[in-house]
């Protein structure tokens, strides 16, 4: 029998695209013998980050339509030809037993002419509130893989199945939290918030933190906080660090006693899993405000304590001593937030893939 060959699709931002690597690692182990390559933006970040992964990519003229009046809508209609037509010749040429999309603008041309050609195709949505692409792919796909249950709403029931979203390998086995604060040279006996914005930071959190540290420190509090490589910290953690980027998720997270975070959909999955009680800032800059309809799908389930963006500097200080001097509020939270953890979303989701290739023989 013939190796298989996938072909996966989903860029943008890194919300698509590792989700979309970690679905092509699992299926490298389950198939050895796949053949398994990538369609992205041509001038997005996947095209630095698949390589680096290990994976050929091809390069789409796609972009976003803009919400705000914007001359470069006047080249979206050409753009959207010219990436059907580019799908067409990939698609016919590499002959894939299946096409799997991970959202965003580039997944959507390459999907849309894989249904055209009868090419086996499933779509994993990571948010509660599904994207433009998957919601206009949904009827023609064979499965949709959901990160949250609230998305089911927006495809065909028949064809949901609720598999959590990929996440990295590493965050599913924690250190023991001494072990961790030795790693990062930090006091076991104090209480420490990790505070996270995502690569770029976030600025609303940055400001609050920088506000809230000098009192927080004065506490016995210690603090790990990732500001993003734009921001200029004005006062430094007198107990904790600051750094634009962590590299070492998994023992910052092992060490954490509570942690503060943008809601994106990948950000949530792994919290579930990590466990520990979160303050999510839901991003206000982002398409038809999804990071909030992730937070209050926790939230919903008393799994997570949400402070909308523009009262973060206020609400900060508060929140953190509160659940700081609750044993009973931390615990709950932490039980229901390991409740909706779903640490076998990648396995699942090539569960499904199983299936359809399957019924196709």
């Amino acid at each position: 029998m013939k190796p298989y060959k996938f072909l996966i699709s989903g860029g943008g931002t890194g919300g698509h695209i590792f989700p979309a690597i970690a679905i092509a690692n699992e299926l490298r182990q389950q198939y050895k013998d796949a053949k398994i390559e990538f369609v992205g933006s041509s001038d997005r970040m996947e095209m630095e980050k698949v390589p680096a992964a290990g994976y050929i990519i091809h390069g789409l003229w796609i972009s976003g339509f803009q919400r705000k009046l914007s001359i470069k809508n006047l080249l979206f209609p050409l753009k959207v030809l010219s990436s059907l037509f580019k799908s067409y010749r990939i698609l016919t040429k590499y002959k894939p037993d299946l096409v799997i999309g991970t959202g965003g603008f580039a997944s959507g041309p390459l999907l849309k002419v894989a249904t055209w050609l009868k090419i086996p195709c499933l779509i994993q949505e990571q948010n509660s509130f599904a994207g433009v692409t998957n919601k206009l792919l949904g009827n023609k796909v064979n499965a949709v893989c959901l990160g949250f249950e609230e998305a089911k709403k927006y495809f065909p029931e028949k064809k949901c199945e609720v598999t959590g979203n990929p996440v990295r390998s590493e965050i599913l086995s924690l250190l023991d939290r001494n072990q961790a604060h030795e790693k990062l040279k930090l006091d076991p006996d104090k209480f420490t918030v990790l505070s996270i914005g995502g690569s770029l930071g976030a600025r609303s959190i940055n400001l609050a933190m920088d506000a809230a540290i000098v009192e927080l420190s004065s506490k016995n509090v210690q603090v790990l906080w990732q500001t993003g490589k734009n921001y200029q910290v004005q006062n430094k953690p007198q107990c904790g660090f600051e750094t634009p980027f962590i590299e070492d998720m998994q023992t910052a997270y092992s060490a954490a006693d509570l942690i503060i975070s943008r809601a994106g959909a990948i950000a949530i999955s792994e919290l579930c899993i990590v466990g520990k009680p979160v303050i999510l800032v839901p991003s206000p800059n982002v398409a038809e405000d999804h990071q909030t309809k992730n937070a209050m799908s926790l939230v919903n389930r008393d799994a997570a304590i949400l402070i909308r963006d523009n009262e973060i500097t206020d609400r900060l200080l508060e929140t953190i001593f509160r659940l700081k001097n609750s044993q009973e509020e931390h615990l709950h939270l932490t039980k229901n937030l390991k409740l909706l953890a779903k640490p076998n979303a990648t396995r699942n989701i090539v569960g499904v893939i199983n299936r359809i290739l399957t019924e196709r023989k």
